[in-house]
């Protein structure tokens, strides 16, 4: 998808609990009318990455913010993700609220020091005392055929690192929502945009707003199973459940939102309800986010499970270039019916 058309809209449309006469915006376009309000309303945030500033970003969705803000708040930096980082870690400390941008969610690899032993431990090893307001974005998710280094999605790499907060919006509403936590947050966070939503519209509303990072939500009550669905997995998982309730299958959707930290009191509730828990991530299914849940859930709720837990998630490989093969790849509402009614 080019950086030309995400503030289009698309006909996939979010029903994030409100009504649908009211403002849509586009995921994309969330991002960077979040930046923009944030921005004027506190000088201390500032942006920092590869081609953010001239060209909005790699997906565009900084678009507009150097035109407004000058290149001292919307700075075009080096290809160097490492000192990317480091820039941020460094402006924190010292007060501002810094968000670098790493392009893809690969490239999170080159940077994997400064993230997981500085931004990650300064806090504990200050004893507290140290405040580090970073926020990190970065685009993940494969579909767009940008093949084994521009696809991944890493969030189980993130989310077991101590100190670090790791987000991801499902639509245009928790964007803003999110975005505006983790930036007024005190602590690092790594928000996770993902590059197949970038046009997708739904119900926002103009001003600023807060979703708390760490609270999930219930996207669709029922009795007879619970679907955990992570990030633009949400989106699958709803037609599946539509699928499966012409078939007499009922079943509970949650959108955990942030994955560290995890409303897992909010998934064992309702599978205290239902007796049955699938998970759904576009991530690698080995040691996936899933696995991590699935321990808690029957740690926490193993005597009202009737069945064993299930996972919907990607083959153990790397993620091929090939759309066809892609497409196969990536978990899609046919293969969440399908690992649904492996349950029953």
């Amino acid at each position: 998808m080019s950086s030309d058309n995400i503030f289009e809209s698309s006909n996939q449309e979010s029903d994030s609990g409100n009504d649908s006469s009211e403002r849509k915006l586009g995921y994309g376009a969330a991002v960077v009318e979040t930046m923009a309000q944030i921005m004027r309303e506190d000088e201390s945030v500032f942006l920092a990455g590869e081609d953010v500033g001239a060209h909005g970003g790699v997906f565009g969705y900084f678009r507009g913010l150097q035109p407004e803000f000058g290149d001292d708040r919307v700075v075009d930096t080096p290809i160097a993700e490492q000192a990317i980082i480091g820039l941020g870690i460094g402006a924190a400390v010292q007060g501002l609220r810094p968000v670098v941008d790493l392009m893809f969610m690969d490239f999170i690899c080159v940077a994997m020091d400064q993230i997981v032993n500085q931004a990650a431990k300064l806090k504990y090893m200050f004893g507290g005392g140290a405040k580090l307001p970073l926020t990190i974005t970065t685009a993940g998710g494969a579909g767009l055929s940008a093949a084994a280094q521009h696809s991944q999605s890493l969030e189980a790499m993130l989310c077991h690192i101590p100190g670090l907060k790791v987000v991801m919006p499902s639509d245009a509403y928790e964007v803003k929502g999110l975005l505006t936590s983790c930036i007024r947050e005190d602590n690092p966070t790594v928000f996770i945009i993902n590059k197949r939503k970038l046009a997708d519209t739904c119900h926002v509303p103009e001003e600023l707003f807060e979703i708390p990072l760490g609270e999930g939500r219930v996207v669709r009550e029922g009795s007879d199973v619970t679907v955990v669905a992570i990030g633009r997995m949400v989106d699958e998982a709803k037609e599946a459940a539509e699928t499966l309730s012409n078939e007499g299958i009922d079943c509970e959707l949650i959108n955990p939102r942030t994955v560290q930290p995890l409303d897992i009191d909010l998934v064992v509730e309702s599978v205290s309800k239902t007796g049955h828990l699938v998970i759904v991530h576009e991530a690698v299914r080995f040691g996936g986010i899933g696995a991590e849940i699935a321990a808690q859930v029957q740690e926490q709720a193993f005597d009202y499970l009737d069945a064993p837990i299930g996972r919907v998630a990607a083959p153990f490989s790397p993620i091929p270039f090939s759309p066809v093969l892609e497409k196969q790849y990536i978990p899609d509402a046919e293969r969440i019916v399908a690992g649904i009614k492996n349950l029953f």
